[in-house]
């Protein structure tokens, strides 16, 4: 009913109606129905359009990442194989003279051991200093050819080394060549060059496990294929995809190739040569299962919206007739709501101590008594005396819980007070007594900064035990495991007294601060019932103190009680207590 009353108070601020009619009802059905598709239907789309491009996006994320990936891993194979290649006939051209490579049985042997070791070489040959071949070793006729107008030649004069491009030539077979410079004892420079086939660029490709609708190709910067490639060409003819200009580094980006396909091109362009290697995806493969994702999607929406709109008309329907029942009655129901809700905690509060707590220690007070009273009256043994004192430590625990709960239950019922000559100190070690196992077990440090020569106070022990219990556990509640919790006592003015209990625990929001001292307000939910402080702020005041309390949130607590050398109470307010 209290719900029913909330929700119907929620619409009525909405809508600002006036129940006057039954045409109210009508209205207040219509406007309900239409507010709930609203604020259910809206969401629920721009959910479903927000999950549509961010995983459309994700996903083409998920899929061009590896595939930039692989294009890196095998450009860097690719450039691997020729700087393996390029570093061994730099090592020969080192570890050889020019006399000595001149000599064709070296030239040839040479030239057997790389293509039996490394694979891949077809020829070796000498060019001297003015661009002739001196020295060859390989399946052509070629010794006596000059090179000096080739840019080949050039190149490796002016750089010290040089990778072509794929080409024919007049062997009719896809190669390049590899050449490197070295200089002679008298200071003249002269070039070993290697022609290598390009079997093995098509056995890095394959390696790569593309599927059968995607492809992989080498390009030169102009476009010109380097590689054969299944949909756009042979090598040495112009690649007919739309490749930037100027490609560096590594990118991805759409297109269309010429058979209409929406494709994805990844391409990483090479560091030590002028190849380009490009990966072509076709879109269809890769949003597959981003296609079928959105049919799913458009189905559950479908569902979604159906299953809302029925489930909004039937509870409206249903909270309609319920308002119109509950109306007559919401002033009454809600005032005895709140009576019954404050008697029923108040009555659970004390029959639950009284009965789960003073019941128990009577039986346990009698049980000790008895055994204290045979022991007395027993022969003398060996551990008696030790029994004895652990005796009287169950009573006088005994007694000490059983003025707890009576403090307790102080808050519904009145209890005497007992005003003694108190020393704060005694009054803390007594109650860390009880919290210290929790302390061993959560590794909470208790810091204990206790002054000497403290002013005996005139006041009632067991009250000032409640409120340190009290402090100390909402201590140990604030702090984690490892927490820090100080307790410090000090002199003050007029022989009074003043505690302080500190912790770095989580601390009060500024918001609710104020209300910490109100009965019952809690911040534990249900595992609080809101009266800790609220006793322990009456128990101050009527022995005649101050408390206060000082917190930032994440940052600790610090209250701070101060106490007078003589309480101001007469008679009534100890009845009170």
């Amino acid at each position: 009913m209290f719900k029913t009353r909330f929700f119907k108070q929620i619409i009525d601020k909405l809508f600002n109606t006036v129940i006057t009619s039954p045409e109210h009802y009508s209205r207040l059905r219509r406007n309900i129905i239409i507010t709930m598709l609203i604020i259910t239907i809206l969401p629920l789309t721009s959910m479903i359009i927000i999950n549509h491009f961010q995983y459309r996006a994700h996903l083409r994320n998920e899929i061009t990442n590896p595939l930039i990936t692989l294009a890196n891993k095998t450009r860097h194979s690719f450039e691997l194989f020729l700087k393996e290649r390029l570093s061994t006939v730099r090592f020969i051209a080192a570890a050889y003279t020019y006399d000595d490579l001149k000599d064709d049985q070296n030239i040839s042997r040479i030239l057997s051991f790389l293509k039996m070791e490394l694979g891949g070489f077809v020829d070796l040959g000498v060019i001297n200093y003015q661009g002739d071949l001196v020295s060859y070793a390989g399946p052509y006729s070629l010794l006596g050819k000059n090179y000096s107008d080739q840019s080949s030649f050039q190149e490796t004069q002016l750089k010290g080394q040089f990778i072509s491009n794929v080409f024919m030539g007049h062997r009719r077979y896809p190669h390049l060549i590899i050449a490197v410079q070295h200089l002679t004892d008298s200071g003249q420079s002269w070039i070993l060059r290697a022609t290598i086939d390009t079997d093995q660029f098509d056995g890095l490709i394959r390696s790569m496990g593309l599927d059968p609708l995607s492809d992989a190709f080498l390009v030169d910067s102009a476009g010109v294929l380097q590689t054969h490639s299944k949909y756009y060409g042979q090598v040495l003819e112009t690649c007919p995809l739309k490749l930037p200009t100027g490609m560096y580094g590594s990118d991805i980006f759409e297109t269309k190739d010429q058979l209409g396909r929406d494709i994805l091109i990844a391409y990483t362009a090479f560091t030590s040569s002028n190849y380009v290697l490009v990966i072509v995806k076709p879109q269809s493969v890769v949003l597959k299962s981003w296609y079928a994702l959105k049919t799913e999607l458009l189905i559950v929406f479908a569902i979604s919206v159906i299953i809302i709109v029925f489930a909004i008309i039937r509870i409206t329907d249903t909270l309609i007739k319920r308002i119109r029942v509950s109306d007559e009655k919401r002033e009454t129901a809600l005032t005895e709501l709140q009576h019954n809700q404050k008697l029923s905690s108040i009555g659970r509060l004390a029959a639950g101590v009284a009965h789960e707590i003073n019941n128990p220690l009577a039986i346990i007070n009698e049980k000790a008594g008895l055994m204290n009273d045979i022991l007395e009256f027993s022969d003398d043994f060996k551990s008696k005396a030790k029994f004895l004192e652990l005796t009287e430590s169950v009573i006088t625990s005994v007694d000490r819980c059983r003025k707890i709960t009576h403090r307790l239950l102080g808050f519904a019922k009145r209890i005497d007070i007992q005003i003694e000559p108190i020393n704060i100190n005694s009054v803390i070690t007594e109650v860390m007594g009880f919290l210290e196992r929790e302390a061993v077990y959560r590794k909470i440090d208790l810091r204990l900064r206790l002054g000497d020569n403290l002013h005996l106070i005139s006041s009632d022990r067991g009250q000032l035990q409640q409120v340190c219990l009290n402090l100390l556990t909402n201590a140990f509640a604030a702090v984690q495991d490892g927490g820090i919790i100080t307790v410090k006592t000090e002199n003050r003015q007029n022989n009074g007294i003043q505690l302080t209990i500190s912790d770095n625990g989580c601390g009060i929001p500024a918001s609710i601060i104020k209300h910490i001292f109100d009965p019952f307000f809690s911040t534990k939910k249900e595992k609080g019932t809101g009266l800790g402080l609220s006793i322990t702020y009456g128990i101050i005041k009527k022995l005649s103190g101050t408390i206060t309390v000082q917190s930032k949130e994440g940052e600790g607590a610090v209250f701070t009680i101060v106490l007078p050398q003589e309480p101001q109470i007469n008679k009534e307010e100890q009845n009170e207590l």
